[in-house]
């Protein structure tokens, strides 16, 4: 079995409709940690102070199959109307892994199962 690194980084608001959805899709579970994006575009003034929005970074290890279906998922709710971007979603081959709870492996082998 063949596993891959999910990237999502999101803003805060967004960040419980992604994990619902990637649960939803299969993804057992969910590492998250908060974030500060340095954009190329100028950021938002109020009264002259710059405002920083806050991000989540939400990290997954998943069967690689899996992984493009919950990338699909957080793609729709980052990028509603195709144009605009609220966020990045990513995947990263995985070559070595250890820890991950053989329950989990049991769910993902059970998906590849009834994916076929």
């Amino acid at each position: 079995m063949k596993f891959s690194a999910l990237v999502a980084i999101v803003p805060e608001d967004l960040e419980q409709t992604c994990i619902d959805t990637a649960r939803d899709l299969g993804a057992g579970g969910v590492t998250v940690m908060s974030g500060r994006g340095i954009s190329n575009t100028a950021k938002k003034t109020f009264f002259g102070l710059t405002y920083d929005g806050s991000q989540s970074v939400l990290l997954m290890v998943l069967e690689k199959g899996l992984s493009l279906d919950v990338l699909r998922g957080i793609q729709r709710i980052i990028m509603p109307d195709d144009k605009d971007s609220q966020g990045l979603v990513f995947t990263l081959p995985l070559e070595h892994l250890g820890g991950i709870d053989m329950t989990q492996v049991e769910k993902f082998e059970q998906h590849l199962k009834n994916s076929l």
